[in-house]
Parts: structure tokens; C-alpha cells; sequence
């Protein structure tokens, strides 16, 4: 078993609101520890205001959610921690990238990120910049993370209006299936090219993924796998 929760979504009704979340000052030291050694690794790590998720949940085809937003230290620190209790999700937007032919294309992070070396689809933890009026704009998010990492722009790609949500304890991902009308090939090149003009270079390569060949469990997060064996339409052996 995957562990996660696998489903369509048409709509992401996310608000911002209050939320007293105790665990940046219950487990500081602890915190602070772990931003010491981080930032010794990766010198350009910002402490920015990041978007939590403390509470969702399905409602028909609607997932509705409420974030609060916290520092990027203490998200980092929750993380590190294995995501201790009381509840709370990171809760993000990915391009579910797809070529004409199918495959999926993903990306390789750098030395210098958080996840060094990690292959997953193009997406961020939510910040305040994906707020507009009072709501996260997840979809919003969807692009700009492309763009952002790829060099891809909108006009590049085609976005479609549902999601497919993948969520766990303290992680949901919301899938977006976004398509380059061009073979995986091709479209690997032509971001790998973009990639090179970036002001900041997140990713150091673009993987192809066309079925259980592909998959790298050591690499790819476990929501990462469990949604393209989802995808392909595959589950694991045993």
C-alpha cells in the first residue's frame, strides 16, 4: 500500500486564516539546530514566510483548506523532525508535466536546494506571493513554479481545469495536468536550454518517466510514486 489517498478534484477552495501552531516555540532548540546545519550546507537558504495547511478536507469533488502562514526555518525544522504532531500538511501545487507522447517529465533538484538531488515534478511550498484576496492561488501557483524552474512559459504549455490530489498525513500535492505538444525528447531539451538562462537554477536535469522502468525509489518522494503508478495505471509488486 501506497499510504496515500489518490483523487479527482475539480476545485482548491484554500483561505487564509488564523492559526496559533505551537510547534515553532515548543521545539525551538530543536529548530534552530537543524537551520545551523542547513544553512551551513546551503548558504543562499532564505527564512521566508512560507503557507501551512492546518486543516483539510474533501468535499465532493471540492477540496476545501485552510493555511496560516509560518517561517520557512520552523516549516524546515517540522519537516526535518518527521512532521510531529498537532496536524498540519504541507499542502502544494505541482505541474503534472506531460509530453504528446505520454511521458511524464520531472526534475532533478540541485546541491544547493533543500532536496538536493530529489526528482519530482516542478512545484513550491506555497508563500504569500500565491495570496490574492485572502485566497491561495494554487493554480496561479501551478505556472509560476513551472516558470520559475523550467523557463517554460504559459504559452508553451496547456493547463487543464481539474486536479488529481495525492494526500498523506502531513503532505497532500495537488496534481495539475499541464501538456508541451512536443515529444519528451524534444521538450526535455528545450527546458534543459531555458534552464540556463535562470537567474536561479533550481534544477540540474529533466527525467523522462514513461512507465515502471523509470521510477526511481530511492529519488522520488513516496507521493511522487504513488501518483504515477496511479497515472500509468500500475501498482506496486506484492
Amino acid at each position: 500500500m501506497s499510504g496515500f489517498e489518490i483523487f479527482a478534484t475539480d476545485e482548491i477552495d484554500a483561505i487564509i486564516e488564523p492559526y496559533d501552531w505551537p510547534f515553532p516555540q515548543e521545539r525551538e532548540p530543536e529548530i534552530a539546530e537543524i537551520w545551523t546545519r542547513e544553512t551551513a550546507r546551503t548558504a543562499s537558504m532564505f527564512n521566508g514566510r512560507v503557507l501551512i495547511q492546518h486543516r483539510g478536507e474533501r468535499d465532493g469533488r471540492v477540496f476545501r483548506a485552510g493555511y496560516s502562514p509560518t517561517d520557512y526555518r520552523s516549516f524546515l525544522g517540522w519537516m526535518r523532525l518527521g512532521n510531529p504532531p498537532p496536524l498540519v500538511r504541507n499542502g502544494f501545487a505541482m505541474a503534472a508535466l506531460q509530453a504528446r507522447d505520454g511521458a511524464f517529465l520531472l526534475g532533478e533538484m540541485g546541491r544547493h536546494t533543500a532536496n538536493p538531488g530529489k526528482i519530482y515534478f516542478a512545484a513550491g511550498t506555497p508563500d504569500l506571493g500565491d495570496v490574492v484576496d485572502g485566497r491561495v492561488d494554487l493554480a496561479g501557483s501551478v505556472l509560476r513554479e513551472l516558470g520559475e524552474e523550467t523557463g517554460l512559459l504559459p504559452a508553451d504549455v496547456t493547463v487543464e481545469p481539474r486536479w488529481t490530489s495525492v494526500m498523506g498525513t502531513s503532505r497532500i500535492a495537488f496534481m495539475r495536468p499541464v501538456r508541451i505538444d512536443l515529444p519528451a525528447e524534444e521538450a526535455r531539451a528545450l527546458m534543459l536550454e531555458r534552464m540556463k538562462r535562470l537567474e536561479d537554477e533550481e534544477l540540474v536535469d529533466i527525467h523522462i518517466v514513461r512507465g515502471a522502468a523509470d521510477l526511481d525509489e530511492g529519488r522520488m518522494p513516496t507521493f511522487q510514486i504513488a501518483f504515477l503508478r496511479h497515472a500509468f495505471g500500475f501498482q506496486p509488486p506484492g
